[in-house]
């Protein structure tokens, strides 16, 4: 018997911000867009804006 494994993919964000170069990587949240400001920076309070949204398949 052939047992298939299941196939799951986590989507993220990774910001960076203008100001200070502080990149964050988060879980995806709909209606992010890429190259658009999104939230303030925590180190530095510039503004991070996204640079890169990307899945990460897990086989269980």
């Amino acid at each position: 018997m052939i047992f298939s494994k299941k196939k799951i993919t986590l989507e993220y964000t990774v910001e960076k911000c203008k100001k200070c170069h502080t990149i964050k990587k988060r879980k995806f949240s709909d209606g992010d867009v890429l190259f658009t400001e999104s939230s303030k920076c925590s180190s530095c309070d510039g503004m991070m804006q996204i640079e890169k949204i990307f899945g990460e398949t897990l086989e269980q």
